[in-house]
């Protein structure tokens, strides 16, 4: 693996003067996932002489921390000793690097692993007050090429609001009018009151929230050792597949198949249980919904379970529909949630990896992320830059228009072979069908 030599280091700070508040979060975001979420942008160079030059990236950031003004505060608590933002404008780490590695043999090589991770993201402090919220890192690789990596606190927001910052940031780079008259294309929105617990007897908790509880007994988890791969599949493919799913959106039918593929490779009994999990944007399903620039985390945790057998002994018609039950809930489920997380410690919920007999999916498809085009072309791949323990997927389109997808999948070592093997064989019965 070629190594990165660090270039530059520094603090950007908001070009303009910003609120100095304390932001309150809710109790969605502080049940995420407390640490920061790395992804990473390839963008092959155009041959202009200011290709993501530094000083032209750092403008825009500046100006992009003037919207999005609590990213260059830092984690705080309040008096009470809850957690907080404080909006304090003292910056978001910038770091310039250049590495011996040509695009096309980074892409060629790269999965999300803690090598990759290091190689091209900022390293990052403990996630905990008073830490730094986003740290951004401009690789520029030998071919003339680049690679953006980013590290953002998951307590702020969710990937949804981590797109609208890029969307915004990327507009401003650009020099997209309303952009470079300093509005973002869609106004956040930073009201996290949004999201509190109903008041006294008002509260309600409606539902179980089995995803936000400790395991009832131990369980053989899949831990932080894992391996990674990046599976494509064709719009044929996709198409095929759905057809073999009435009714099942694009997340759901894909969703079954690696579901299906991952009991079959993990070699599981057919009385073993496999869950689910998944997770939902609630922005939209809520009544009424938030704002669209809503920044923040807006997303809940949701699982359905089902025995080995089952998966696997009915068509993937039937997992996909097992999938609708964990992708369909309301916005009285979100808040049935919030009303628990009231009753809870919400900073220190089971926040370990899962069993090895389940899979969490998470949806990256349709968002902004893939289209972070600086002014110099759309990224040639975007994805994150480490997953945290097997049994993890995303589902993101593929570069490119036409209509594929690419699935970033983590799993046991023991397991990534046969998962392979298995799922390139249902590719193949797509094709002939």
């Amino acid at each position: 693996m070629a190594a990165v030599e660090v270039l530059t280091s520094e603090m950007v700070v908001p070009a303009e003067e910003t609120p100095s508040d304390g932001l309150w979060l809710s109790n969605l975001d502080l049940a995420a996932r407390r640490g920061y979420t790395p992804t990473v942008y390839f963008f092959r160079s155009n041959g202009e002489p200011g290709f993501f030059a530094a000083e032209a990236v750092k403008d825009s950031l500046a100006r992009a921390l003037v919207a999005f003004y609590p990213l260059a505060g830092r984690l705080g608590v309040d008096a009470a000793g809850r957690v907080q933002v404080d909006c304090t404008g003292e910056g978001a780490v910038f770091v310039t690097a250049r590495s011996g590695y040509a695009l096309d043999d980074l892409m060629s090589e790269f999965v999300p692993c803690r090598a990759m991770r290091d190689l091209l993201v900022p390293a990052t402090p403990a996630p905990d007050p008073p830490c730094v919220l986003l740290f951004v890192q401009v690789t520029y690789l030998r071919c003339g090429g680049v690679v953006l990596g980013q590290a953002m606190h998951h307590s702020v927001c969710d990937a949804r609001g981590a797109a609208h910052f890029f969307e915004t940031w990327a507009s401003i780079a650009r020099g997209d009018a309303a952009a470079a008259a300093g509005a973002a294309p869609v106004t956040p929105c930073f009201d996290h009151g949004l999201l509190a617990a109903r008041p006294g007897t008002a509260r309600a908790v409606l539902y179980d929230h089995p995803e936000y509880k400790p395991e009832p007994e131990p369980v053989d988890t899949a831990g932080s050792d894992y391996a990674s791969a990046i599976l494509t599949m064709t719009k044929a493919q996709v198409g095929a597949l759905k057809a073999r799913c009435p009714g099942a959106s694009t997340f759901r039918a894909v969703v079954a198949l690696v579901w299906r593929c991952a009991c079959r490779a993990r070699a599981l009994p057919p009385e073993a249980e496999t869950r689910l999990y998944s997770m939902i944007d609630m922005r939209a399903r809520l009544d009424p919904p938030l704002p669209p620039g809503y920044f923040g985390n807006a997303v809940v945790r949701t699982s359905v379970a089902a025995t080995a057998g089952e998966v696997l002994s009915n068509p993937v018609g039937h997992a996909a529909r097992c999938a609708l039950a964990a992708t369909t809930q309301g916005g009285d489920y979100a808040r049935s949630l919030v009303d628990y997380l009231e009753g809870v410690d919400s900073m220190n919920l089971p926040r370990s990896g899962i069993s090895r007999a389940h899979l969490r999916a998470i949806s990256w498809m349709g968002m902004s992320l893939h289209d972070s085009d600086f002014g110099w072309g759309a990224p040639a791949f975007m994805g994150p830059a480490l997953m945290y323990y097997g049994g993890f997927v995303y589902v993101m389109n593929a570069a490119g228009k036409d209509g594929g997808l690419a699935l970033v999948l983590s799993l046991e070592p023991e397991t990534m072979p046969e998962f392979r093997k298995v799922f390139a064989d249902e590719l193949a019965r797509l094709e002939v069908v």
